[in-house]
């Protein structure tokens, strides 16, 4: 399986797919940076949220790389589970060097800052929420991307309309008072929690929560995969 993952891994860089997500993700962060300095733990939840949709469209992206009989091949000689934990497992490795990106981006281009205010979070606590934060939107960015892969949603239509009602719906659905908010992953609870205390029970919930809802979302794909094999 970790050959398969190298092979996709290395199908999604060698046709240059990979710039795209790339380029729009450090466009909207360049964007989001040029208002002005913030801490780590404010600027890193809310570039949690931008980020979101770039991991989601990055995994379809890799996840549809692969050509539909190269496909069928890798699930008959490793076999289907393995084949599909190895495409998942490849577009969270894929989504980690752009996390990583992302989190190193800001301090590149001055859009945090190192000064703590009165009552603020030291740096070092700052960076390590906003780590988490990322790691938090992850697994669900993963999950949606997968959805809306060319295997599940059988066209660049369907998944185009799959990607962009996920991303959309993780942020009406996240705004305050909203009527069904566990309908979607907690990118922006996550980002209006970092904004002020965060409570450890808070940081719990929420990590259960986006876990939750990227293993409901997986489950679907498993069963979207078995149903079109």
């Amino acid at each position: 399986m970790t050959a398969l993952v190298r092979l996709r891994l290395a199908g999604f860089l060698r046709t240059g797919r990979a710039l795209a997500p790339v380029l729009a993700g450090l466009l909207a962060l360049g964007v989001l940076y040029g208002g002005g300095r913030a801490q780590p733990a404010e600027a890193y939840g809310v570039s949690a949220v931008v980020l979101f949709p770039v991991l989601a469209w990055q995994t379809k992206i890799l996840l549809d790389v692969e050509p539909d009989v190269q496909r069928r091949l890798a699930r008959v000689v490793v076999g289907p589970v393995r084949e599909q934990v190895a495409g998942l497992v490849a577009a969270a490795v894929a989504g980690l060097g752009t996390v990583a990106l992302a989190l190193v981006f800001p301090w590149l281009v001055g859009g945090v800052t190192g000064q703590v205010p009165p009552g603020g979070r030291p740096v070092p606590a700052g960076i390590a929420l906003g780590i988490w934060a990322h790691l938090l939107a992850l697994p669900a960015a993963v999950a949606l991307g997968a959805l809306a892969s060319r295997v599940i949603t059988r066209s660049a239509g369907y998944g185009v309309a799959v990607l962009t009602v996920g991303a959309v719906g993780a942020l009406v659905l996240g705004l305050s008072g909203s009527v069904a908010p566990w309908l979607a992953p907690p990118v922006m609870p996550t980002a209006r929690a970092l904004t002020g205390a965060l409570a450890a029970p808070t940081g719990l919930l929420l990590t259960g929560w986006a876990l939750a809802w990227a293993a409901v979302a997986l489950a679907g794909y498993a069963r979207g995969r078995r149903t079109r094999a």
